[in-house]
């Protein structure tokens, strides 16, 4: 039992990668998420929109202060400097409009608590729920917005 975790009685190299993943995802969605804020705020001018999103935003981070495993522990994981996908970074040749923005941090951020949500299932049950219903509180939410568009 040296090598094992609370969390499911993991290796803990095993719980360090699902906390680096926990930890990417979760930066992932909030920066998303507050793309899609400046957005709807400043090119939309669009303030119950905005707003929207900065509950969405707010809800996550009260996801995580209140998530089993602490803020420390995912922090601890990171590992940015030998992250193997760090370089691999998506150029486009075409400058983006601000809709194409808008829409790709909607998916991003989607995607994200997709990723929570089942890895959240392999560690803390307890919390995938929660992360399903930001999810799905987003796909309402990107309905409302394509409207403004």
């Amino acid at each position: 039992m040296k090598n094992k975790s609370r969390a499911g009685r993991k290796p803990r190299s095993i719980l360090r990668a699902f906390h680096r993943i926990l930890d990417a995802n979760y930066n992932r969605a909030k920066e998303a998420l507050r793309v899609c804020e400046d957005i709807s705020r400043f090119l939309m001018n669009r303030a119950p929109r905005a707003a929207d999103y900065k509950r969405l935003r707010h809800k996550l981070t009260r996801a995580l202060l209140d998530f089993p495993a602490s803020y420390a522990d995912l922090l601890a994981a990171r590992d940015s400097s030998r992250d193997v996908g760090r370089h691999h970074l998506i150029q486009d040749a075409a400058k983006p409009k601000w809709q194409d923005l808008m829409t790709a941090n909607q998916k991003r951020a989607q995607e994200a608590l997709r990723v929570l949500e089942e890895i959240s299932k392999a560690l803390y049950p307890s919390a995938a729920r929660g992360f399903a219903k930001l999810r799905f509180d987003l796909y309402e939410l990107e309905k409302k917005s394509i409207r403004g568009f």
